[in-house]
């Protein structure tokens, strides 16, 4: 570090569990420069991943997303074992997100493991946005954090109407928030504007109709594949796959897909717009 002089940095470490989860989510958001506002004027959710994780990116923090084990693109990475893992290095800190998880779920992870460093602790992190039972109080306070850091209650409660029907409810404020409808729903919740019951209820219709739509909209995977790795750069590794400069074992490693068939067909995709 001392050879590349670069400096400390200076929120690493700076929390402790014994602050407010509020506190420190507002303090994420202000080195951050990601608010409420900055993921409103983002068109998706996806662009406001993809916003969030250059600004993580700019304060010095390396993200990484990958859903294959490095160096073995048949064995994928399952997200009942983990969602991703901070390493809280004051110098080189770094987050790694499980790339099998859903888009949503890795905004919710991202700003997990961010809490992760904000604590200046290493971790391996399983949890979603669901609260539940653990005596892991580390991983309880940094949900908390992030829960706070996407969906500011403050910020919630004054856009909640009244009366409102609870689905359409969270689906205009997964896209006020650009969040996913089950980290809105958390955080209804946690303003105590449903119960528990009614809030398991919901949580359950969401992850079954969200199954149901990841097996039917084959594209959504090209759309979001290209979002993460960028279209121009997948059309010129294709071509040069295809010429023969580029190894298919190279070339699948480096957009993290297993199958040929399945890279041809991206490399189609982005061609279309290219």
């Amino acid at each position: 570090a001392h050879a590349t002089q670069q400096p400390e940095l200076e929120f690493i470490g700076s929390a402790s569990l014994r602050m407010q989860p509020k506190t420190v989510a507002g303090r994420m958001r202000e080195t951050l420069g990601f608010d409420v506002n900055a993921r409103k004027e983002c068109p998706s959710w996806t662009d406001a991943l993809r916003l969030f994780i250059e600004k993580t990116d700019e304060v010095g923090v390396l993200v990484m997303i990958s859903g294959v084990v490095i160096g073995n693109n048949h064995r994928r990475l399952d997200v009942s074992e983990f969602r991703g893992f901070a390493l809280a290095d004051t110098f080189a800190p770094l987050v790694f997100i499980n790339g099998s998880d859903t888009k949503p779920a890795q905004m919710f992870t991202l700003a997990h493991e961010l809490a992760h460093l904000w604590l200046g602790s290493s971790a391996l992190s399983d949890m979603g946005a669901k609260p539940k039972q653990t005596t892991q109080s580390e991983e309880i306070w940094c949900n908390k954090v992030a829960a706070e850091f996407l969906v500011p209650l403050n910020s919630l409660s004054s856009e909640l109407r009244r009366e409102e029907p609870l689905p359409d409810a969270v689906s205009r404020l997964a896209r006020i928030f650009k969040v996913s409808t089950l980290v809105v729903l958390r955080r209804l919740l946690d303003v105590g504007w449903i119960d528990r019951v009614k809030f398991e209820e919901q949580w359950n219709n969401d992850i079954s109709n969200f199954e149901k739509s990841k097996q039917n909209d084959g594209g959504e995977f090209y759309r979001l594949a290209l979002a993460r790795v960028g279209r121009r750069f997948v059309h010129a590794l294709v071509v040069s796959t295809l010429e023969g400069q580029t190894l298919y074992r190279d070339a699948l490693h480096m957009v993290g897909i297993s199958k040929v068939e399945t890279f041809k067909k991206l490399g189609q995709k982005a061609r279309e717009v290219v």
